[in-house]
């Protein structure tokens, strides 16, 4: 008789890329609308007269209902007790609801309409914006855990790090499209533009995740079919055993760290090259954007590296250097070289694949995959800490750092208003006065210390998740790959 070498779907190279790319196509959807208005702040001020601390509280509501309301401890749990599929769909719902919900605010609502919340004054714009961009980050962070623990699933014990590179490259690309394409589309076309664009790549994604449902369902079906060993289901009570690992805990701060001196640049990245750098505002996207696109090549690479030659902690040790650099380099206040910039950038894009190629890899030799999906939503929510406070934090201290700026795009937009222009010519008006002087250019020399900060505290991080794993013996310096 034949030997039946195939048993399972995953078993099948060919099954478990293709269900690689179905699922990479979603979070490519996702990271695009992630970053969608990043380069977009320049527009943002002259046309809607939004403040650095209005565009630091929009692009900072990513994560606030995931820490404030426990979001993601919710999903992760989700996750593991009702499964992959059931969430993968859910997930993408939630990313839908919350992107529309910011296109509606961006395109319908008046900039100068007020709102009042429990005896705060706010913008109604703004604040629809916040809850929007909110619910999209439940979305896009549950699709993300999701994601991890299919992986895991169709991946562990053969190209594990290498897979999670490619998803994560596909990721990245989306961020590339939007900091490279966003700014043009919505100077040619309309504000709104690149954001109903990012919405319509949503619901492609959800198209996506309902024929990985498929292929899914067909692999458990065969699974419990089979000889495999199931897992035993989890319990509440594994919470316990995650959150008292101290492996565990080393690997959610370097994440939130790391992330804190790279995802904010994304979305601050594009305007401190207009400011500092000089560079034309519909074309700065353009150097932030080959952070993404290195990272296309590279974090693919470091994870096959991974796989097969192992040094998981040291490759993270490198990467938080090289962001200590970058970031140091970038906040010098009189170097103002876009070549050097462009430098920096591209660097910042291999620190920015070598720490996740072996980070999230990693999990899984920590935590047991029973218990994977709460553990990387425990991750992410820490994470999602510092991706809503440092945007947040940066314009704050943009606004407190440069207030005759602020009051002079304030003033100027007041008065082209009351002058009956709209707002393309109120955008005109404003670049004009700040091409000749009278607007003094953002100084972020204050805000990139911020920047500067994480990277240290998440290099001494990476070094302690080092001798964690020489001291409990978790296996990161081995390769993933069984023989």
């Amino acid at each position: 008789m034949k030997e039946k070498l195939v048993t399972t779907l995953r078993d099948s190279k060919t099954a478990r890329w293709v269900a690689l790319a179905i699922v990479s196509f979603t979070m490519l959807t996702g990271y695009m609308f992630q970053e969608i208005i990043s380069p977009l702040k320049p527009l943002l001020e002259s046309q809607l007269g939004w403040t650095g601390s209005d565009f630091g509280v929009v692009t900072g509501s990513y994560g606030v209902l995931n820490v404030i309301l426990l979001m993601l401890i919710v999903v992760g749990i989700l996750l593991d007790r009702l499964g992959i599929r059931f969430s993968a769909i859910t997930a993408a719902i939630i990313m839908i609801i919350g992107s529309a919900i910011k296109y509606w605010a961006v395109k319908f609502v008046d900039p100068a309409a007020m709102m009042n919340i429990f005896g705060w004054e706010l913008k109604t714009q703004i604040a629809m914006a916040f809850l929007g961009f909110g619910i999209f980050g439940v979305g896009v962070e549950y699709a993300g855990i999701t994601v991890s623990k299919i992986i895991v699933k169709w991946f562990k014990g053969k190209e594990l790090a290498l897979a999670m590179g490619l998803e994560m490259a596909c990721a990245r690309l989306g961020s590339f499209v939007a900091l490279a394409f966003a700014y043009k589309m919505a100077e040619n076309i309309s504000l709104s533009t690149p954001i109903l664009i990012g919405v319509i790549l949503l619901v492609i994604g959800l198209l996506s995740f309902v024929i990985y449902y498929f292929m899914d369902l067909k692999l458990d079906r065969q699974i419990a079919s089979g000889d495999a060993e199931e897992e035993e289901p989890f319990r509440l009570k594994d919470i316990l055993f995650i959150i008292t690992n101290k492996g565990f805990w080393f690997i959610a701060i370097l994440c939130v760290l790391f992330y804190s001196a790279v995802f904010p640049f994304y979305k601050y990245g594009s305007d401190l090259m207009v400011n500092k750098f000089g560079i034309d505002a519909s074309n700065a996207g353009l150097i932030p954007s080959l952070l993404p696109f290195g990272t296309l090549f590279l974090t693919p690479f470091f994870g096959n590296l991974y796989d097969r030659k192992g040094k998981g902690a040291t490759i993270m040790i490198i990467g938080a250097v090289m962001l200590i650099l970058v970031h140091f380099v970038l906040w010098i206040p009189s170097l103002n070289s876009v070549i050097v910039a462009t430098t920096m950038v591209v660097i910042l894009g291999v620190a920015f694949s070598l720490v996740p190629s072996a980070m999230w890899p990693s999990v899984p030799k920590i935590i047991p995959e029973k218990q994977l999906g709460t553990a990387y939503a425990l991750i992410f929510w820490v994470q999602n800490i510092g991706l809503s406070g440092v945007p947040m934090l940066l314009g704050y201290v943009l606004d407190k750092t440069n207030p005759e700026t602020v009051i002079k795009i304030k003033a100027a937009r007041e008065k082209f208003i009351a002058a009956g222009m709209d707002n393309g010519e109120v955008a005109e008006g404003i670049n004009k006065l700040r091409e000749s002087g009278e607007i003094l250019p953002w100084d972020y020399s204050y805000s990139w210390l911020i920047f500067i900060g994480c990277a240290i505290i998440a290099l001494l991080f990476a070094f302690l998740l080092k001798a964690e794993d020489r001291k409990k013996g978790y296996g990161l310096e081995l390769p993933n790959m069984q023989k």
